[in-house]
């Protein structure tokens, strides 16, 4: 498995290094695990009055700084890694090289817990998701998880994006732990919304209790049907779980009330503007819960 993890020697990087560490026995014999620190381009004036030889110098004397914390942890843990710095705009540098080395998995750390895109995940994070669709666990405050098997749920709404979703886990199934548990959640719609006027003018509702309850369970295996067969087809034991409501806001609570490990979500979106970035229902998700996210971006 190839994993790229951006190094700023913050509390949040080494989150990120905390969790890999965490793995280090569960991620595969040979892991290609790339670390790489970003420097802000010295000012071009600046650069001109101290010469190339002594820009070059802060440059890489920065970077052994923020790296090494992280590659002593990875040490500790058995794990080899490469490093590396790049120079420029953070985002821009993370997803170049996430794209030139075609990895597996971008791990970051990632400060924010609020009901805006911005201050939930900081401009870096929200950068790199604006320009790459390698797949992003983002870890939000919370530390490796204490046990080797990890409880993951893996939202779907019915779209190849969440069919993307599933499969990722199952070719990467390893990183979750040797017995992981992992459970397929779906929000349906309420439908009690819809009614419709009598002869009188009164407004009744268009469907009884009874075929409600029956239009949910069959939006619920339209969706659930193609994820199970793939967890089946891979001899994988696999719960579903069916929501209620707002699929953003059910899935947070969900995941908070049952302390999942991770939360893997498959969400569109490629672009700079926010919302189209993260997509509606991960956004919900990131606003109501500290749950490690696991963005799986192309379907």
């Amino acid at each position: 498995m190839k994993i790229l993890v951006p190094v700023d020697g913050s509390k949040y990087s080494r989150a990120a290094i905390e969790f890999i560490a965490s793995r280090a026995t569960l991620i595969g014999a040979s892991p290609d695990v790339q670390l790489l620190n970003v420097q802000l381009e010295v000012p071009v004036r600046a650069a001109r009055l101290i010469g190339k030889a002594a820009v070059t110098a802060y440059y890489e004397d920065e970077s052994k700084k923020a790296l090494k914390g992280a590659l002593s942890a990875l040490k500790r843990a058995g794990l080899t890694a490469t490093s590396d710095y790049a120079i420029g705009h953070p985002a821009d540098a993370i997803a170049q090289r996430a794209d030139q080395t075609d990895v597996d998995l971008i791990t970051m750390g990632s400060h924010g817990h609020g009901a805006l895109a911005s201050l939930l995940f900081g401009s870096v994070t929200l950068g790199v998701l604006g320009r790459t669709k390698k797949p992003l666990l983002l870890l939000r405050g919370h530390g490796p998880a204490p046990g080797d098997s990890l409880k993951v749920g893996i939202a779907i709404d019915g779209s190849d994006y969440g069919i993307a979703a599933a499969k990722y886990v199952l070719k990467h199934r390893a990183l979750f732990g040797g017995q992981p548990k992992f459970t397929v959640i779906h929000a349906v719609p309420e439908f009690g919304g819809a009614a419709m006027p009598d002869m009188a003018g009164i407004a009744l509702p268009a469907y009884s209790a009874e075929e409600i309850k029956a239009m949910q369970q069959q939006a619920f295996d339209k969706a659930v049907e193609p994820v199970r067969q793939l967890f089946d087809d891979a001899g994988i034991a696999v719960d579903t779980v069916c929501l209620t409501g707002p699929a953003g806001d059910e899935i947070a609570a969900y995941a908070k009330k049952r302390k999942l490990d991770l939360l893997v979500l498959g969400s569109h979106g490629y672009g700079a503007v926010k919302a189209a970035v993260l997509g509606s229902v991960a956004q919900r998700v990131a606003a109501h819960c500290a749950t490690p996210l696991l963005l799986i971006r192309e379907a």
